[in-house]
């Protein structure tokens, strides 16, 4: 049985911010990874461009791309992208779901400039590859049009109702030193989702993007066990 995954970055975000998940499991596994980027994000951002809309669609059409070459589907979503995952679940046969840092709550983006200035102060290149959005976040933040982020708000509207509707197995992992999602966020998913195979993952020195905290081996290989298992 050939096994899937698809991976749904952040608002504002690209495929970098799953990269060292990304990596983890090609090492791992033979499975197909898929990881496209929402419209108006990535490298080039441009959020003008883009809307609620564009975002779910462009994720549709690769789980839809994905799952004809696949005969399992495997779901990650980080920070936005949890809730585009949630949404997909709804409308399609999912085996099981990812949810990383999941932005059920509204993110600040004055908080999240805040935590990216602190990443910024530290030698990261060790960690992030050069020309990275990383070091373009103040940049992206200070110009994300309030538009954009109404339509980041449009998705958290559209999927929060139906919570209780969704019966896919799934796997929440969040960092207790997250100052953007906070951890009751995921402690309200955990008690509001349908599924009734649950687990939720703790992160103790993880902030909110989660793949590069510091004990990020460890969840992996937990989120990895979850994958595995029928």
């Amino acid at each position: 049985m050939k096994t899937g995954v698809l991976f749904i970055h952040g608002f504002t975000g690209g495929p970098l911010e799953v990269r060292p998940l990304v990596n983890f499991l090609k090492v791992r596994t033979n499975w197909q990874l898929a990881i496209p980027t929402l419209p108006g994000h990535g490298i080039t951002l441009n959020l003008q461009k883009g809307s609620a809309d564009s975002w779910l669609m462009e994720a549709e059409l690769a789980l839809k791309r994905l799952q004809k070459e696949v005969d399992r589907v495997i779901v990650v979503g980080f920070s936005m992208g949890g809730l585009i995952a949630m949404y997909l679940s709804l409308r399609y046969k999912i085996d099981k779901l990812v949810l990383l840092s999941a932005a059920a709550k509204y993110i600040s983006p004055r908080i999240l400039l805040k935590e990216m200035r602190i990443m910024l102060a530290k030698p990261l290149l060790t960690k992030y590859p050069p020309n990275s959005f990383y070091h373009l976040y103040e940049y992206k933040m200070t110009h994300t049009p309030l538009r954009a982020v109404f339509e980041f708000l449009r998705i958290v509207s559209i999927v929060k109702p139906y919570y209780g509707l969704i019966k896919t197995p799934v796997c929440i992992v969040q960092g207790e030193k997250d100052g953007i999602v906070p951890i009751t966020a995921a402690e309200h998913l955990l008690k509001k989702l349908g599924s009734e195979k649950k687990e939720f993952i703790k992160s103790p020195v993880g902030k909110h993007h989660i793949c590069y905290s510091d004990d990020c081996d460890n969840w992996f290989n937990e989120v990895l066990r979850f994958m595995r298992e029928d």
